[in-house]
Formats: structure tokens, sequence, C-alpha cells
């Protein structure tokens, strides 16, 4: 009888006790590092799930970007005529697509997330912020597929690197700190009102035009190019196209500002998402 209070008394000193977080919240990015398999495995399920039961499969990470290439080479080229620097318009187009496409999949996952994964949510502990994270990485490996063609088109045209190509992984940490910084927003925001899921595509859209994918920065006239570079993803297209293309150099304050303000969200959107996690499994 001793024996068995004794386990007893143990047993319950060693249990953990999980109540709902007040206030202010720390990050806590230790607990998030101790879940580490968690975060591949849900990004590795993403990557599965996204062509299953499709006829083409992987070949939409291709066929996506080729075709808005060509819908915006028609539209911005053979109609509008913008310029594109000297540069081919095809692959003028297409180098801007890479990172735009990784920063606005990665974003619309992430707005998306917490209600897609609720099932998870409501049945188990683990870090909530994990699975924006998982979603936004999940992107990358149509990223990896998508550089190959561009690649492939680079040596159709003979144009070689540059010698900014190692700044290359520099700007996509730059698309993902961006898209998860606003997805975090986003996916918090989406759990209490439901519209953010019907503002998301059309924020994609208007987000689009505003970045220089169809055409070149220096369109836009000098006086607005200040709240231009309020868009973080104008640093790193423009960066993309210099570092592959040889196209011109981003601003100084054009990468420092996207720099500023992708670092900015990010922080904001941890620290509120960390604070209205204890809310999640109660509104999904």
């Amino acid at each position: 009888m001793r024996n068995s209070t004794a386990l007893a008394s143990k047993s319950h000193s060693d249990a953990i006790v999980i109540r709902p977080s007040q206030g202010w919240m720390p990050l806590n990015l230790q607990e998030l590092w101790a879940f580490r398999e968690l975060i591949y495995f849900l990004t590795w399920r993403d990557i599965k799930v996204r062509y299953k039961q499709t006829v083409l499969g992987a070949a939409w990470a291709v066929l996506q970007p080729l075709i808005n290439m060509l819908v915006l080479t028609f539209i911005f080229g053979n109609l509008a005529r913008l310029s594109t620097d000297n540069i081919p318009r095809p692959i003028f187009t297409f180098t801007a697509l890479l990172p735009w496409g990784l920063f606005s999949k990665a974003l619309a996952d992430a707005g998306r997330s917490m209600l897609t994964n609720r099932s998870m949510i409501t049945k188990v502990y683990f870090p909530r912020l994990i699975i924006p994270l998982s979603s936004v990485l999940g992107g990358l490996l149509d990223f990896v597929i998508q550089f190959f063609i561009l690649v492939g088109m680079m040596t159709y045209y003979r144009i070689l690197p540059t010698h900014a190509v190692w700044t290359l992984p520099f700007f996509v940490l730059l698309a993902l700190v961006t898209a998860l910084g606003f997805g975090l927003w986003l996916s918090a925001l989406n759990v209490l009102y439901r519209d953010v899921g019907y503002i998301l595509p059309f924020l994609t859209q208007i987000w689009m035009l505003v970045t220089p994918v169809a055409y070149s920065a220096r369109t836009v006239p000098t006086e607005y190019q200040f709240f231009y570079a309020l868009n973080p993803m104008v640093g790193v297209v423009e960066g993309f196209r210099w570092a592959l293309l040889g196209a011109r150099p981003p601003e100084v304050l054009t990468l420092t500002m996207s720099s500023l303000i992708s670092l900015a969200v990010l922080l904001s959107g941890m620290y509120y998402f960390r604070r209205m996690e204890r809310t999640f499994a109660d509104m999904v």
C-alpha cells in the first residue's frame, strides 16, 4: 500500500499542467526547436498531399508559372509595351515569377493553415506556430523545380548569372520571411474573422500588380519610388533579376526598407500569433 501511494505521488508530481496564457507571451523559440521533427513531418505532408489525385501531378509546378509568363508577356509586352531593361521579356518575367510564386503560395497557405489543420489544434498540444511555418516551407520544392526551368531558359537565351548570384539565398530568405510575417497575421485573424479567407486572393492579386513582376521598377515615377519601396517584394524581385540576368541592381534604400519591414512584420506577427494562440482551439 505504501509503495502504491509513493508511486502515485511521484506520478502526480511529474504531471505537466497546461494552463491558458495571460497577456503577451514570450516567443519561446526553444520549444519550437524541440518540435522540429513535427515541422519536417507537416512540411512533407503538405508536399505529398498537394498534387495527390491529380492527372499532371508535380507538372503543375512548371505549368503555372509558364502560363502566367505567357499571359503577362502578352498583356505587358504586346499590349502595354512596358520596358524590360533590354532583357528578353519571357525570361525577364519568368525570373520575377519565381520569388513571387514562392511568396504568394506561402502567403496563401499560411493564411489558411489554422483552419485547414483544425483537427490537430483541437486534439493535441504543440506550438501552433509550427502550422503556418510548415505551410511556408512547403513551397520550396516547387521553387526548386521552377528554378531548373529558369536555368534552361538562361541557357537558351545565352545569359550567364552575374557575380552577385551568391546573394540569391538572401532574397529567397527575404521572400519567406515576408510571407511568414504576413501569414502569421492573416492566419490568426482568419480564425477570428472568416472574411480574411475571401480577402486573401484579392489581396494577392493587388499585391502582384504593385510588384515589378511584369515590368521594370524604373517605370514607376521618381516621386513615388519611396512609397513603392515600402513593398518588401520589390527588393526581392529586383534582386533576383540583378543576380541572375544582370539587370539594374536594386537601390540600397529599397533593400534596407524591404529587410526592415519584413523583420518588423515577422516579429509583430509572431507576438500577435502567440497572444491569440490560447483562443485557437475554441474558435476554429
